[in-house]
């Protein structure tokens, strides 16, 4: 079993002019707040959803622009960012292929499962569980930089 240390990129003003350029790219996002720490059981965190784009086609950035504009009816991040600012940052999926032979599907549960063995409930703004990975046998663990949300 190998493991694999999860860092993300430099984060992103989530705005139109930020998300367009993410057209095509399919892969796993993160939208957090400013400076609004939501305190989970287990700790605190800026971090507000973890989402996915399974498909270039359906792709990270069409995925965040139905957030930013309320298409994916998730109230709770427009009324977020009615109060202030939000910010994004991903993950491509190319960049992790070689590593995870599941779906992204799968990658997003294992990432939304190990916020929940870190903070004690899922993100305040996701409303899906992710069980269905705990049915597979992994090969990959991720080490995720949860405090980059701190």
């Amino acid at each position: 079993m190998q493991t694999i240390t999860i860092y993300f990129d430099e984060p992103k003003l989530f705005d139109p002019s930020n998300i367009n350029p993410l057209s095509g790219i399919a892969g796993l996002y993160f939208i957090f707040s400013k400076s609004i720490f939501i305190q989970y059981p287990f700790d605190t965190s800026r971090l507000l959803y973890i989402g996915m784009s399974e498909r270039k086609t359906n792709s990270i950035g069409s995925r965040l622009l139905g957030h930013f504009g309320g298409k994916s009816k998730n109230i709770g991040l427009v009324n977020y960012r009615k109060i202030e600012p939000l910010y994004f940052t991903y993950i491509n999926f190319e960049m992790l292929r070689n590593n995870w032979v599941y779906r992204i599907e799968d990658l997003e549960s294992y990432f939304i499962l190990n916020f929940v063995e870190h903070f004690g409930v899922y993100p305040i703004c996701n409303n899906k569980t992710g069980f269905e990975i705990m049915n597979n046998t992994i090969e990959t663990h991720f080490k995720i930089d949860w405090n980059y949300f701190k």
